[in-house]
């Protein structure tokens, strides 16, 4: 491997399956693309159908043989999260599942379940479904977390976001979540004598859909930030080191190796202390138990 890792180091995939949340569009949609390529067979987990059929459309434009499917996902609606799970239980073993879907500084919006959308489907749409579909994975569970978990503090004491509502706080704590939950997710799993590990990853900085709901100004400005930020091809380079990489571990955290993490080929990255405590993530844990109703049972 060369200073890092990027799509030309992900070997053959053939005869592995992955589920790919999130995979219509952004960082998703490059990490499905490159991991048919490679062989895999590949099912994008999305709430929108159509969306996700003109992903698999356009991947095949590019990979004609590309294994291709569907599975309906809304990380925003815990009863059709349960379906969900309970298709890719039903189905074939899974080697990979790459946690991508997620939300960024939308206007204040509840999931189905009354959660605010941020913490809900970063966190807790994310949390139950792996809590659900874990003992039919294999291999690898990728929880993608963010450089903005570094300023996130988990307040435990308003999850609903009803005595306030900050767009980039609430963000910021839902990412810290994800990593939180990586980290003891992997924790559990060895601690059960599973072959199968948690690992977390970040994309620095990619423009991506996922900036649609930031402010007009900053939207207008992002093509001309672009040359100095990861595409999201590039962007998906820590997913995918995270999904196939030879020589990576359970509980590795990756990201970009350019200065600050914002751009450049994939390696280890830094993770907040926060974010590696084990009380914080037993608390973090019981909780999500409470608000989801999944046990993960490890």
């Amino acid at each position: 491997m060369r200073d890092g890792f990027t799509a030309d180091d992900v070997g053959t995939q053939t005869g592995r399956r992955f589920v790919v949340t999130g995979a219509n569009a952004g960082l998703g949609f490059e990490t499905a693309k490159i991991l048919a390529a490679r062989g895999g067979d590949v099912v994008l987990a999305c709430r929108d159908e159509s969306r996700a059929r003109d992903a698999m459309a356009r991947i095949a434009v590019d990979v004609p043989k590309a294994s291709l499917s569907f599975l309906r996902l809304d990380l925003a609606d815990l009863d059709q999260m349960r379906e969900a799970a309970a298709e890719v239980r039903a189905g074939p073993r899974v080697d990979v599942l790459v946690n991508n879907a997620g939300v960024m500084v939308p206007p204040r919006t509840l999931t189905r379940q009354g959660y605010e959308l941020q913490f809900g489907v970063n966190h807790l749409g994310t949390f139950a479904f792996t809590g659900l579909v874990h003992p039919h994975v294999d291999d690898r569970i990728v929880i993608t977390a963010s450089l903005a978990h570094r300023s996130g503090e988990l307040d435990f004491s308003d999850l609903a976001a009803t005595r306030s509502y900050h767009i980039w706080s609430r963000y910021q704590m839902s990412k810290l979540a994800n990593l939180v939950h990586m980290f003891e997710l992997d924790r559990r799993l060895s601690a059960a004598g599973r072959a199968t590990q948690a690992i977390g990853c970040h994309p620095g900085v990619a423009l991506t859909e996922l900036t649609r709901h930031m402010p007009l100004p900053l939207r207008f400005l992002s093509p001309l930030a672009a040359p100095f930020f990861n595409s999201p091809a590039q962007g998906a380079w820590p997913t995918l080191q995270a999904a196939t990489g030879a020589n990576v571990q359970g509980g590795d955290y990756l990201g970009p190796q350019g200065i600050g993490e914002v751009t450049g080929r994939s390696g280890p990255a830094r993770a907040t202390r926060a974010a590696r405590d084990p009380a914080l993530g037993r608390e973090l844990w019981e909780r999500s138990v409470e608000l989801t109703g999944v046990d993960p049972g490890i």
